[in-house]
C-alpha cells in the first residue's frame, strides 16, 4: 500500500505506548516513511526491528511534514516540543503538529499561539473507541480541532489510515474539548455501573448477570460491555489506561466546566471519587479496570469471578 499521490509522505510520531503503537503501525502499513521518538528506548527499538525502514531518534525530524503525539497530557507535550532540547527546534517551517493525547483545550490553545510564532501549525485530534478491542487497532475515532484548514485537508488522509471515523469538530481546542466531555461520560458511566453492582450485590442480584441485563438494554456504555466483564470481573487489569490518567481527564473535565459557568459539580464528583479510589489502591500505575476493586472494599464484600467458560477478548 501506498500513501495517496500529492499527499503527506513523511511523518514522525512521537509516543509508542498502546495506543500510538499501533497507531504508528498502521501509518506504516499505509506507506508512510516513518520517524519514531520513544522515552523508552527498548520500545522504541523493538519497533524499528518490526517495521524495517523506520528511522528512530529526534534528531530524525528535520525532513517530516507532520508530527503526530500520543503522549499522556498536555505538559508533556508541551515538554516535548517547547522544552529543553525541544523538537520543535528541529522542525522544518510549515511542519503541521498533531496532538492526539488527551490534552487540556485551553492548553492546547496556548500551545497552539506559541508553535505558531516559530512557523509550525498545530492541530489537536484526540482518540476515541467504541469498546476495549485488543484486536482491531483501527477500530478509534478522530475529533480534529484546528484553525487551518489547509492543514486539516492536508492530514486526513493519515488520520483517516489510523482510524475507522474521523470528526472534523472546529477550531483548534475543540478536538481536546470534545474528548474531555466524551470521558466525562465515559467516566460517569463506569462510577454509575460499579455503584449499581454494589447496590444490586447488598439486595441479592448476581453481578455477572447485572452486567448482562445493562448491555441488553438502555445502561449500555464502555464499561458494562467491555471493561467490567473482560477486565474488572476478570481480574485481569489489562486495559492498558492508568486510572491516573483517567483521574486526570476528568480534572480536566471539571476546570473545563467551571471555564465555562456551567453549574454542575457532577464532573468534579467523579474525579474526586476516582482520586479516592486512586490513593486508596496505593498504586500510581494501576491499570483503571482495578477501580472494582475500591468499590468493593466500600462495599464490605468483593464481587464473585466470573462464572467457568465466559470467553473474553485475547489480550494484545
Amino acid at each position: 500500500m501506498t500513501a495517496p499521490a500529492g499527499a503527506v509522505t513523511s511523518v514522525g510520531f512521537v509516543g509508542l505506548g498502546k495506543a500510538g503503537w499501533n497507531m504508528a503501525a498502521n501509518l506504516v502499513a499505509a506507506g508512510y516513511r516513518l520517524v519514531v521518538s520513544e522515552r523508552d528506548a527498548e520500545r522504541e527499538e523493538r519497533f524499528a526491528a518490526e517495521h524495517p525502514g523506520v528511522r528512530r531518534g529526534p534528531e530524525a525530524f528535520g525532513d517530516v511534514e507532520v508530527v503526530v503525539t500520543m503522549l499522556p497530557h498536555g505538559g508533556v507535550v508541551r515538554d516535548v516540543l517547547l522544552g529543553e532540547g525541544g523538537l520543535a527546534g528541529r522542525l522544518a517551517p510549515g511542519t503541521i503538529v498533531v496532538d492526539t493525547s488527551s490534552s487540556d483545550p485551553f492548553g492546547t490553545r496556548e500551545l497552539g499561539a506559541e508553535l505558531a510564532e516559530i512557523g509550525l501549525v498545530l492541530l489537536d485530534a484526540p482518540v476515541t473507541r467504541p469498546e476495549h478491542d485488543h484486536v482491531n487497532t483501527r477500530r478509534i475515532t478522530f475529533m480534529v480541532g484546528g484553525d487551518d484548514e489547509a492543514a486539516v485537508e492536508r492530514v486526513m488522509p493519515l488520520l483517516e489510515a489510523m482510524a475507522e471515523r474521523v470528526f472534523r469538530v472546529g477550531a483548534l481546542g475543540n478536538g481536546h474539548a470534545t474528548k474531555t466531555l466524551n470521558n466525562f461520560v465515559a467516566c460517569s458511566g463506569l462510577v454509575a455501573a460499579l455503584d449499581a453492582l454494589m447496590i444490586g450485590q447488598r439486595f441479592g442480584l448476581d453481578a455477572e448477570t447485572t452486567l448482562d441485563v445493562f448491555n441488553a438494554g438502555t445502561a449500555r456504555n464502555f464499561s458494562t460491555a467491555s471493561v467490567l466483564i473482560d477486565e474488572s470481573l476478570s481480574r485481569r487489569y489489562a486495559t492498558g489506561f492508568g486510572l491516573a490518567l483517567m483521574v486526570k481527564d476528568m480534572g480536566i473535565a471539571s476546570r473545563l466546566t467551571e471555564a465555562m459557568g456551567f453549574p454542575t459539580t457532577a464532573p468534579q464528583q467523579v474525579r474526586d471519587r476516582l482520586a479516592e479510589a486512586l490513593e486508596a489502591l496505593g498504586d500510581p500505575s494501576v491499570d483503571h479496570a482495578a477501580v472494582i476493586e475500591y468499590w468493593e472494599r466500600v462495599n464490605g464484600a468483593p464481587l464473585p469471578p466470573l462464572r467457568p467458560g465466559r470467553a473474553l477478548p485475547p489480550l494484545a
